[in-house]
């Protein structure tokens, strides 16, 4: 564990532990949620579904042309 270290201020007993204890509450939280990925945190494009979903098509003056478009 890395020490902590009070570089401006008096802080009380307190007041240190509260900032200790939401340190360590937001590092098991950043564990927790890195589990299971351990060699990238975004997926990969190769797995992006979204090209697949498309806005349904309109009709009107020109729509044959904004059909070819990607959104």
């Amino acid at each position: 564990m890395t020490p902590i270290r009070v570089v401006r201020g008096k802080p009380t007993d307190e007041e240190f532990a509260a900032a200790v204890v939401v340190l360590m509450a937001r590092a098991r939280a950043r564990a927790a949620a890195g589990r299971g990925r351990d060699h990238e945190t975004q997926p990969s494009g190769w797995l992006d579904r979204t090209a697949l979903v498309r806005a349904p098509l309109r009709s009107g003056p020109s729509a044959w042309r904004a059909s070819g478009f990607r959104r």
